[in-house]
């Protein structure tokens, strides 16, 4: 015989915090290929409950925005996106949460890149309080009443385009274990209301066997035995700060369909840009997600 399982969790909201990976195009583009599709994780996992997700600038409940630090005013580019905490300050001053919200934070990313690129002496002791400071936004939603929470970590640094160019493969993992860790260890007390959905570990098993995934990149393991250069889809060379890894580098919130690699398919690509993924990578995590909350909830 067979069985299935009714999920209790049926969202009627879907909120989203977090970083350039969330953002749904708060300022008017995704990082990723603009194409018009469903290009973006959380707008994936949002439509396999029915709803959708649009940013908050055009009146929707998206607050994630590209290269936005966890409570860094300055942002991973120099600008001024709103950290995750102060998309958590706007969210709760607006809106009262509860059982019929889901709602989805994310961040690490840009406090790595940030970290690395700034060579700190105290690059792992920082970026394992902004792990803990994710932690704390956390628990803020939780305690202002949301029941359903899924938490999204940074994936391992170490597997982008920018670890293996730049040869910190190893240092840019390590950065992300400190992360990860140091935000688990800050909500282990909370897994009633809240569900770590792990990136890291996803797009370990999908860069290490990308073909079970349905891409043509080359198996790039995680256990570093390889050095494997990845594949980008985009050809948008940003001559200014781009996406925070320094001038002159491909920026996916410039991508289209006018700017595709030659010779390389997208829908069968994993990375947009040396650090953000392409919409096929995106969707398959939305519905890696997807299933986490339903078997979870």
């Amino acid at each position: 015989g067979s069985s299935s399982v009714e999920s209790a969790l049926k969202p009627t909201r879907i909120v989203s915090l977090g970083d350039t990976f969330s953002d749904v195009g708060r300022t008017g583009t995704r990082y990723t290929v603009n194409d018009g599709s469903v290009n973006i994780w959380s707008e994936q996992l949002a439509s396999k409950f029915g709803l959708t997700l649009t940013p908050v600038s055009a009146g929707g409940l998206g607050f994630a925005q590209a290269h936005a630090r966890v409570t860094q005013a300055v942002d991973l580019t120099g600008g001024q996106a709103p950290s995750v905490t102060a998309q958590v300050d706007a969210l709760l001053a607006g809106t009262s949460l509860g059982a019929g919200d889901l709602v989805l934070i994310n961040g690490g990313v840009s406090d790595i890149v940030a970290e690395v690129r700034a060579g700190s002496p105290n690059m792992k002791a920082n970026v394992q309080q902004a792990g803990r400071e994710l932690g704390a936004q956390v628990r803020r939603l939780v305690n202002a009443g949301a029941k359903y929470v899924a938490v999204v970590g940074p994936y391992n640094l170490g597997q982008s385009r920018w670890a293996v160019d730049t040869g910190q493969r190893q240092l840019l993992k390590d950065m992300t274990t400190a992360f990860t860790d140091a935000l688990l260890v800050s909500i282990v007390d909370l897994s009633s209301n809240v569900l770590y959905v792990d990136a890291a570990l996803y797009f370990n098993l999908v860069t290490a066997s990308p073909g079970a995934y349905g891409l043509t990149d080359e198996e790039n393991p995680p256990d570093l035995s390889r050095t494997v250069t990845p594949k980008l889809a985009c050809t948008s060379v940003d001559a200014g700060v781009g996406i925070g890894i320094g001038s002159g580098q491909v920026n996916s919130g410039l991508c289209t369909t006018a700017t595709i690699t030659s010779g390389v398919d997208y829908s069968k690509t994993l990375f947009a840009d040396p650090l953000y993924f392409t919409p096929v990578a995106h969707r398959l995590f939305g519905d890696y997600a997807h299933t986490k909350l339903i078997e979870r909830w």
